[in-house]
């Protein structure tokens, strides 16, 4: 139900799956575990996946810390876009590498909530982009300390206002790992 024309197809897009930015993430494993099972079904069922990668002065590009974690690899035929803003479309090649797929529809996993996930999620939706945030496979790191509430909280916020996320012509939503449907909604 895309509102972009001729996009039939639907990407997973894994965002800042790095070592710095999960090191210290609520539930990161488990959460990086649903992400590796999502990118296997995605390539046994042909459904591309698209990385995100992002550099800033903490995230210096070719240190440890920017490497995506080890147990997740993108594939050699697979795009990784790198970035350098929170929202994954800003000033990167994603929306030339998504309309090459002929992408209309993303299911969106990685991190951090709060920050990346957030705004590539909104930035998909206001581009005409069907969105749907895997509840169970994004994460944040504990920032009470700047005033934010705990981690497992401002995911299951996220998740909540997502899942009633909603505008014309597009779909939103939130789904649990074994609820993942690569075909979606049309």
């Amino acid at each position: 139900m895309t509102t972009l024309e001729n996009r039939p197809n639907t990407a997973l897009l894994v965002i800042d799956v790095q070592c710095g930015v999960v090191a210290g993430a609520h539930e990161r494993d488990a959460v990086v575990a649903n992400i590796g099972s999502l990118v296997d079904r995605a390539r046994r069922e042909q459904v591309p996946v698209v990385w995100v990668r992002h550099a800033d002065e903490q995230l210096v590009k070719g240190s440890d810390a920017w490497r995506i974690v080890p147990e997740l690899t993108p594939a050699d035929a697979e795009p990784v876009v790198d970035k350098s803003y929170g929202d994954s479309f800003e000033d990167t090649a994603l929306e030339s590498v998504l309309s090459e797929l002929r992408v209309g529809r993303l299911v969106v996993v990685g991190a951090q909530t709060d920050m990346c996930v957030r705004s590539t999620l909104h930035g998909s939706f206001t581009r005409g982009y069907d969105s749907t945030l895997v509840g169970d496979a994004h994460t944040t790191e504990d920032l009470t300390a700047w005033g934010a509430p705990v981690p497992g909280q401002v995911i299951a916020h996220t998740n909540l206002y997502w899942s009633h996320h909603d505008g014309p012509g597009r779909t939103a939503g939130t789904v649990a790992t074994k609820d993942v449907d690569f075909a979606g909604p049309r």
